[in-house]
């Protein structure tokens, strides 16, 4: 009772001639909000320890009829409460969650019209959002500007990806100033691109920066519903502004009724480790409506007949005579997978419509969702991967062409559940990303961008589609996460960023992975597709010629690789190699094998964004914890402390670490194993090469 009297007592309301000034704090007294309408604008400031994280910014909407709720307001009443609960996700990183704060409703006026504004104080940041009911004055609630800014210092700096860009979330991260963001800045300094492209000068969120007073902080949205996504614009002076991805006719957000924004979110942390441990974003989303029943929902891991297209290049999407989805090759795959205890098998190009110039242009009109190619048997290969005890792991990818896609979804996923599917892999391959075709009200096509609320709306629909079907989705070219796992959990998975793939045929650079937890992963799980232990000499120059590529190579070692099982969270993980890659390593093929995809704790042992990263976590289903430590281009050698371990209990831990002579460019694929006794007095001395990691099993002993 303490704390909440103490939350309550330093929420005032102070009038001041033409301003009025509103402070709060969260529950431990660390953050402190403050909101004021100033001269009929309204803005918003915090610090955190008394330090300033955001300075004075402006909020505020713009409707159609020009009606402007960024002037002439005034605070009409203000209402606040604590709260404090927890809850249980259907699965995760944690099996309880604390979701406590102190929120602040703010009714704001103009005329005879009003603006909710409405904040949540957390421990470990602040979130608000927009809302405009229903009223008789206003004739239309379309948004044609959200005038939301985060007004940061010139001096912050910050890992960010460009949006209003060509490739949605995959690409390389920059580090700069806050003011430097633009494409041209990335073009010269991050990744060879065209900054002539579509679009203005943004980044995506999640945006995460380390301010000059030593904080780190996120900025992010959550519970992203029919609205459009927000980037981040940068003014100078350390100024961003929201900026929205607008319709084909530059409004943008388009809305019959009443207005309801996604969640602004900001994650303040003091050190980089304490960012990974916020659950800030999925306790601004809901729990599944309670009518609805997803027990059917299951983490789990599967293997694929993808790498092999994607990787070595040594097979084919479309018809040809090195087609990759044929019958032969998929029985091979499946009979692999039930030996091992795999969960499902993902096989890519097994529909009509894939042809070699498939990609990248959004060319997706020929895909069928329901017509498979000659060499694939559906119902045989369906049945005879239940009998062998696992699921074929079906795949949709669409080209970025929704309304093909659309037409087809019952008929699709129908003909997935006849046949036992449980899990979907969808696909919007699309490198223009202003090329997203619809039909509009005149019957014209128009093209609309791939973050807009036209895609926000879309990917809703499928996952509301997919759930009465009883079929989970691990969507590739996403709209980024923004929670909604927590109440649609068959949302199991998603891509957004540049994950494993792009290894295959370019490369991630050595130190990507040690930045995505910071940035992409904020936001939640990643299918970024692990477990490469072919890490070169891998890749053909083309399916007809079976000629290695010398340049090819994965930007890793083998016990990075187990280490990802454990670092990148994702309830539905994928073992992407080969079968032979794995029977060459048989040892550390086992730690991919008894990994979890499902855990009760997380500990983050040490961290620095684009230096290292070491996490462990604790099996939901044993006493058990599996830990996971990976390193940039630098080798490191790191004290690894059991302190986290029950006491008095003792462990049998198996380390897979780098040896002496691994380097992930020369020496990539040789490791060590050990075996000790442990417990939570122990710590041992761990060495990660250039490149490198470890991964370790921690065994309860009976």
């Amino acid at each position: 009772m303490k704390k909440i009297f103490i939350a309550f007592i330093l929420i005032s309301l102070i009038s001041c001639g033409k301003n009025n000034q509103l402070v709060t704090i969260s529950p431990d007294s660390s953050i402190e909000l403050t909101f004021k309408v100033n001269d009929g604008s309204p803005f918003y400031s915090i610090k955190k320890n008394n330090k300033i994280i955001v300075n004075e910014s402006l909020l505020g909407l713009m409707l159609k009829n020009n009606l402007d709720f960024t002037n002439d307001l005034k605070i009409k009443s203000l209402s606040n409460k604590y709260h404090s609960s927890k809850w249980s996700p259907a699965f995760g990183e944690e099996e309880n969650i604390l979701n406590e704060y102190n929120q602040m409703k703010v009714v704001l006026s103009k005329d005879s019209l009003e603006m909710f504004l409405l904040f949540k104080i957390f421990n470990d940041g602040i979130a608000f959002k927009y809302e405009v009911p229903n009223q008789k004055n206003i004739l239309n609630y379309d948004i044609i500007d959200e005038k939301t800014e985060f007004n940061l210092s010139s001096d912050d700096k910050a890992w960010w990806i460009p949006a209003f860009s060509y490739r949605r979330y995959e690409f390389l991260h920059a580090f700069s100033s806050v003011d430097s963001i633009s494409k041209k800045y990335f073009s010269e300094n991050v990744e060879d691109i065209s900054y002539d492209s579509l679009g203005i000068d943004a980044a995506h969120t999640p945006f995460t920066l380390k301010k000059k007073n030593g904080f780190y902080v996120s900025i992010h949205e959550a519970n992203l519903v029919n609205y459009s996504s927000m980037t981040l614009a940068p003014k100078g002076n350390g100024l961003l502004e929201a900026e929205l991805y607008p319709w084909s006719d530059g409004t943008k957000v388009k809305l019959n009724s009443n207005i309801s924004s996604p969640w602004r979110t900001i994650q303040i942390a003091e050190n980089s480790s304490d960012l990974l441990l916020s659950n800030m974003i999925l306790n601004l989303n809901e729990d599944p409506d309670q009518e609805r029943d997803f027990s059917w929902v299951k983490p789990g891991k599967y293997m694929g007949v993808w790498w092999e297209m994607i990787g070595t290049n040594e097979s084919t999407w479309w018809p040809s005579e090195n087609h990759g989805a044929n019958n032969k090759k998929v029985t091979k795959y499946i009979d692999f997978a039930s030996e091992h205890q795999f969960d499902g098998l993902l096989v890519e190009g097994w529909n009509q419509g894939w042809h070699p110039g498939w990609c990248c242009s959004g060319n997706g009109d020929p895909f069928s969702f329901t017509k498979t190619q000659k060499d694939f048997n559906l119902p045989y290969l369906s049945k005879y991967a239940l009998n062998k005890g696992i699921r074929l792991v079906g795949h949709h990818e669409t080209g970025g062409q929704i309304q093909n896609y659309e037409n087809q979804l019952d008929d699709a996923f129908n003909l997935y559940k006849q046949h036992g599917i449980k899990f979907i892999k969808t696909g919007y391959v699309n490198d223009v990303s202003k090329n997203i075709k619809r039909i509009d009200e005149n019957g014209e096509t128009v093209l609309e961008w791939h973050h807009g609320q036209y895609m926000v709306n879309h990917m809703q629909r499928v996952i509301e589609k997919a759930a009465e079907y009883e079929i989970s989705i691990i969507k590739h070219e996403p709209i980024k996460d923004t929670g909604l796992r927590r109440k649609y959990p068959n949302f199991i998975s998603r891509e957004g960023a540049k994950g494993q793939e792009f290894n295959g045929f370019s490369s991630n650079g050595v130190n990507h992975i040690t930045i995505l937890p910071f940035t992409r992963m904020l936001s939640g799980p990643m299918d970024y597709t692990p477990g490469i232990f072919k890490l070169n000499n891998f890749r053909y120059i083309s399916p007809d010629n079976r000629v290695i590529d010398k340049n090819a190579i994965v930007p890793s070692t083998i016990t990075k690789e187990l280490a990802l099982y454990v670092v990148l969270y994702s309830p539905m993980q994928m073992a992407a190699d080969l079968p032979d890659h794995y029977l060459a390593h048989p040892k550390a093929f086992e730690f991919i094998k008894d990994v979890p995809v499902d855990w009760s704790e997380r500990k983050v042992i040490d961290s620095e964004i684009g230096d290292h990263l070491i996490i462990a976590r604790k099996d939901k289903y044993s006493e058990n914890w599996y830990a996971g430590g990976i390193t940039n281009e630098n080798e490191r050698t790191i004290s690894f402390d059991f302190s986290f371990l029950d006491k008095n209990k003792s462990y049998k831990l198996n380390l897979f670490s780098d040896s002496a002579d691994t380097h992930w460019r020369d020496n990539p694929m040789e490791y060590k194993t050990s075996y000790q006794e442990i417990d939570s007095d122990s710590k041992i001395e761990i060495r990660m090469a250039p490149g490198g990691g470890f991964a370790m099993e921690i065994i309860l002993e009976d």
